[in-house]
């Protein structure tokens, strides 16, 4: 649903941080990516000019969304977490937790990400220094904080995602590399990779600038690609490219998708479209590609809610975090209800702790939150509450 009131100040917003703060952005292989649109039409036996493409009544994809939501979590900050330093520790892009609730940070070490990372045509500058020469991956104890093992040294040039999925495989985005790798257990080289090394693209093998994963329980893999493309890939268990958001008939406009949550229950795909200032969900498609229901999505758009970069999902809500927008919007946490397209509860605000959270991950039982900060280099905890549920700290 459309929130065309809430479109100036966005725009105005935006336009601000466009002075103050640049972007990153590239040219858009039209051809490519158009071919490939033209491929996945024909594969279910239609065409952009087809006159049997599926137009439906616009109808809600939930119907019944929002009726029996359970209470949303109140995240509270655990202080003094972590109780050491971290050594080494650079801006931190990336979090993620594992299946035995052991928050697993990405780091980007000594090097930074700034205006002068990236050519006018996404080429990173500075290849010719090489990887990281220090672990980037860290697992912290979930008690003190204390790193229990990392991994990660001399593979990686510019940090950005971080996602461990339900089988403990270990989803990395490299923004400079703009590709995306998957770890199995354990493995110190990755068993697939997406994308070409320092070769940007918007065909179906290139990926500029990739930001985020999620990965579905039945396998499917969605890729955040990201600064540049601002679109979306959906790939099988086999890496096999299946779907791209958006489609030329969709409805749809990504500027930057900076961070994706799925919430299979619902059969929802939300993503942080930074740019667009909102958060929007799509159909995910988990039980397959379906030629007849017409393709609608859900938005968040509120004129509070500002650059959002990360959101991650937890039974029937979005928490999300925004970053810098303007100086009338704060940095804040937001909980989200994507059914009812409404911001349920603003918490904490990270105007005196991060001056730009970049990443934000819930443990399986929903019991605890880890938001990691760019600048300055840090992770903060959060235990999750109900009325019915306290914690001490």
């Amino acid at each position: 649903m459309l929130n065309i009131k809430f479109f100036i100040l966005p725009v105005l917003t935006f336009s601000l941080y466009f002075l103050n703060f640049g972007s990153c952005y590239a040219l858009f292989e039209e051809n490519d990516f158009q071919k490939k649109i033209h491929k996945i039409l024909a594969d279910h036996g239609l065409s952009e000019d087809d006159d049997v493409l599926p137009i439906e009544p616009e109808q809600s994809i939930l119907p019944l969304a929002g009726q029996n939501a359970e209470p949303a979590l109140k995240p509270k900050e655990v202080t003094n977490w972590p109780q050491n330093k971290l050594p080494h520790l650079g801006e931190v892009s990336g979090v993620s937790v594992n299946r035995v609730g052991q928050p697993v940070i990405f780091h980007r070490g000594p090097r930074t990400y700034n205006d002068w990372s990236f050519n006018e045509t996404n080429d990173f500058r500075f290849i010719n220094e090489g990887p990281i020469d220090i672990d980037t991956v860290l697992t912290l104890d979930p008690k003190t904080g204390n790193v229990l093992s990392s991994w990660g040294r001399g593979f990686f040039y510019l940090p950005h995602g971080i996602t461990i999925d339900h089988e403990g495989n270990t989803w990395l985005t490299d923004i400079a590399m703009h590709q995306v790798f998957k770890f199995s257990p354990g493995a110190s080289r990755p068993s697939m990779t997406f994308g070409q090394k320092f070769q940007h693209g918007s065909g179906a093998r290139k990926l500029c600038m990739p930001t985020s994963v999620a990965v579905s329980t039945n396998g499917y893999i969605f890729i955040a690609d990201g600064y540049c493309n601002s679109r979306i890939l959906k790939f099988d268990y086999g890496g096999e490219l299946i779907r791209i958001y958006p489609q030329s008939w969709e409805f749809l406009s990504l500027q930057i998708p900076h961070s994706l949550a799925l919430m299979e229950q619902y059969d929802l795909l939300c993503i942080a479209d930074r740019e667009n200032m909102r958060v929007t969900c799509v159909k995910a498609e988990l039980n397959g590609y379906n030629a007849g229901v017409q393709p609608t999505s859900l938005n968040i758009q509120q004129p509070d809610l500002g650059r959002v970069f990360a959101i991650a999902a937890y039974g029937d809500y979005i928490y999300a975090i925004n970053g810098p927008t303007s100086q009338m919007i704060p940095i804040q946490g937001f909980t989200l209800n994507p059914l009812t397209e409404s911001i349920v509860d603003h918490w904490d605000t990270f105007a005196q702790k991060m001056w730009m959270p970049h990443d934000i991950a819930i443990t399986p039982d929903g019991r605890e939150m880890y938001i990691v900060s760019v600048i300055p280099s840090r992770i903060l905890k959060f235990t999750m509450e109900t009325p019915a549920r306290k914690t001490t700290n």
